[in-house]
């Protein structure tokens, strides 16, 4: 199969660091170019310049993803000039993970968390995915997480944004499949990124006993990401695919 990506252009949110530039990368590796995305623009120019340097092609436009629906429509129509006027793809990565348990989570962190993690994908699908949908053709992934789908005495709050994005997505599938957008959730499992590098121990803890026997990279969700937007992949709609050592099946 003759893979097409070399003229689309997707659009990742919290794209700086983490999964997030991890995907950036290897989306434009792939040949697909990139508006990256987030709040740091020094963090952003230096993942544009490390796909530039590869030979790729990449655009930055800042973000605030727990800004007003009406600030998050104003940032769709810059990124997609900064696309040259279309994005065949979007890739819902940023996420908010305050580390407290429920009695503990800020009434600040509370309205951050489901802003960023549940608002923003919505907001942005609404005011992308018509489009897509209009020319026959596009791509959405959520970055999902294996935590959504076991009860934990600790960040509840994210495990719920996430099982809700992960439910966005399947509807997004039944809404926008049938003319052409192929919606489908990657979730990762424990993956050592340098936001959680100070719990390097933890995280090894907690996979040791796995069929992976190890934490994931962010490299290897960005793998499966590339995937899952690839030709490769056409027939899959509504799927959630874990990237996650097998954590969830086996835990």
């Amino acid at each position: 199969m003759t893979d097409t990506t070399a003229a689309r252009t997707v659009l990742v949110t919290g794209s700086t660091s983490g999964i997030g530039a991890a995907t950036a990368r290897t989306l434009a590796a792939a040949g697909w170019r990139l508006v990256v995305t987030g709040r740091d623009v020094a963090r952003g120019d230096s993942v544009v310049q490390e796909i530039a340097t590869a030979g790729g092609h990449a655009v930055f436009v800042p973000s605030d993803l727990s800004a007003a629906p009406e600030d998050l429509r104003a940032f769709v129509t810059s990124a997609t000039e900064a696309a040259g006027g279309r994005i065949d793809a979007v890739v819902h990565n940023a996420a908010l993970c305050p580390p407290v348990d429920t009695v503990s989570l800020s009434d600040a962190d509370l309205e951050a968390t489901l802003a960023v993690n549940v608002r923003a994908p919505h907001v942005l699908t609404a005011a992308l995915a018509p489009a897509m949908a209009e020319r026959g053709a596009g791509g959405i992934v959520v970055i999902g997480s294996w935590m959504a789908h076991v009860g934990h005495a600790f960040v509840g709050l994210y495990s719920a944004t996430k099982a809700a994005e992960i439910q966005l997505a399947r509807s997004w599938a039944a809404e926008f499949g049938p003319r052409g957008v192929r919606v489908n959730t990657v979730s990762p499992g424990a993956t050592r990124t340098p936001i959680n590098a100070a719990d390097d121990d933890v995280i090894a803890t907690m996979t040791s006993g796995t069929p992976a026997g190890r934490p994931g990279t962010p490299e290897e969700i960005a793998a499966a990401v590339t995937w899952v937007l690839s030709d490769a992949a056409a027939y899959l709609h509504g799927a959630e695919l874990a990237v996650d050592g097998g954590i969830t099946a086996t835990r």
